[in-house]
């Protein structure tokens, strides 16, 4: 077992997609588990979703299905999805465990897997606790944080593009899996584990205070642009049209902010004028307009170049703007990243776990094309022959004859 790859040996097989349960499948794929992705006749519906490479390759869906292994099935029949449980509930100790984003199936829901194998792990991911649908931009609708994005003085919501809600989910069920298997290793036991998108998004908007603020002070949060919610934070503009992020959390940053932009003086008047201490980030809050405006001037009568060399110096928080364009320049000196050959996809620097073990990181593996391991993983999982999986081709439950059978 390689020290960055802890899970080696486990067994997941993952039947999703879109964001959520892939991340979760890839997560536990950078970490050494052999995630085993059921798709579809043709593929995901999710194989086609932009960005696209030139062949038409989604640059998506490579992206989160990178180390996995694929099989290709036709799940509305009744033998493929039999085939599938089957998969399921093989795989030795380490195995019986199944990711999905849909439990249509009876066959390959919880109870019935369970009555074949009792230690199953079953993780499932709904949109809403009831089962009901829901994506990530609804959910972000439905939870409030799109009326506090966005400038000021706008009047509509504005949804994050980032689908954040779908990114902790992810995450969520990657936890969940990893607890119910360390249960199952302790207890023999099996479990199911659930996780509603939108109760991940209730559950950090109540973590972060949002829902008890609002309950308790009976008022709600106000849109606010890029200010940080009771610190001092804000976007400052520069004279040669750039932009800069800057926060200053403790007083030290603060005071290393105004010493360095020559505002000690000046604040510290403010501060006795209207009877604020700075040194209190509540004050800081308070009085963000004033002592933003005070700030901006400073940056706009500098360069980005001069901020950042006067920023270096400090313990202030702070980076500049910068698009996925500027990002790309400095991916090749970054360890998160390396080189992979793609299919249908030009050689790319893409990132592997940002979890390293032991300073070690495993370098990324190219995604699966359709059905890429579909002889491979049946032959050897299920102990399929030859003339078996040719039947399966000729009753239309894999498909045609390929190189991959």
């Amino acid at each position: 077992m390689r020290r960055a790859q802890p899970l080696d040996g486990m067994r997941i097989i993952e039947l999703s997609s879109y964001v959520a349960a892939p991340l979760c499948g890839m997560t536990l794929a950078q970490l050494g588990a052999d995630v085993i992705r059921v798709e579809p006749v043709g593929g995901a519906v999710d194989r086609t979703r932009w960005p696209l490479a030139e062949s038409g390759t989604s640059l998506y869906w490579s992206g989160l299905n990178k180390g996995k292994r694929a099989i290709e099935v036709d799940l509305s029949a009744e033998r493929g999805r039999r085939l599938v449980a089957d998969l399921i509930v093989a795989g030795g100790d380490r195995g019986g465990i199944v990711v999905s984003n849909a439990d249509r199936h009876l066959e390959l829901a919880f109870e019935a897997l369970r009555a074949r194998r009792p230690d199953l792990i079953h993780v499932l991911l709904t949109g809403r606790r009831d089962g009901g649908a829901a994506v990530d931009y609804t959910v972000q609708a439905a939870t409030g944080f799109p009326l506090l994005t966005g400038p000021e003085d706008l009047a509509r919501p504005v949804n994050n593009p980032m689908p954040a809600w779908d990114v902790a989910a992810g995450l969520y069920l990657a936890v969940g899996l990893l607890a119910a298997e360390r249960h199952r290793l302790l207890t023999g036991e099996g479990r199911q584990v659930r996780v509603a998108l939108e109760d991940v998004a209730l559950a950090t908007a109540g973590n972060l205070g949002y829902l008890a603020e609002a309950q308790l002070n009976g008022t709600p949060r106000e849109r606010d642009g890029n200010h940080v919610y009771g610190t001092f934070g804000r976007d400052f503009g520069t004279a040669d049209g750039g932009h800069l992020m800057v926060v200053a959390l403790t007083p030290r940053h603060w005071r290393d902010l105004v010493a360095a932009t020559g505002l000690t003086g000046v604040v510290s008047a403010l501060g006795s004028a209207l009877g604020a201490d700075f040194e209190d980030e509540s004050a800081r809050y308070r009085h963000r307009d004033v002592l933003g405006d005070l700030l901006a001037g400073w940056f706009a009568a500098h360069t980005r170049a001069e901020a950042e060399s006067v920023l270096r110096g400090t313990r202030v928080l702070w980076s500049a703007y910068r698009s996925f364009t500027d990002l790309v320049a400095g991916l090749p000196e970054n360890p998160l990243m390396a080189e992979v050959a793609q299919p249908g996809v030009a050689r790319h620097l893409a990132p592997g776990s940002p979890v390293v073990m032991d300073g070690e990181q495993p370098p990324p593996e190219p995604s699966p094309s359709v059905g890429q391991h579909t002889g491979e993983v049946l032959r050897a999982e299920l102990g399929l022959s030859a003339p078996d999986l040719a039947k399966l081709r000729d009753d239309g439950v894999l498909p045609g004859a390929s190189g991959v059978m």
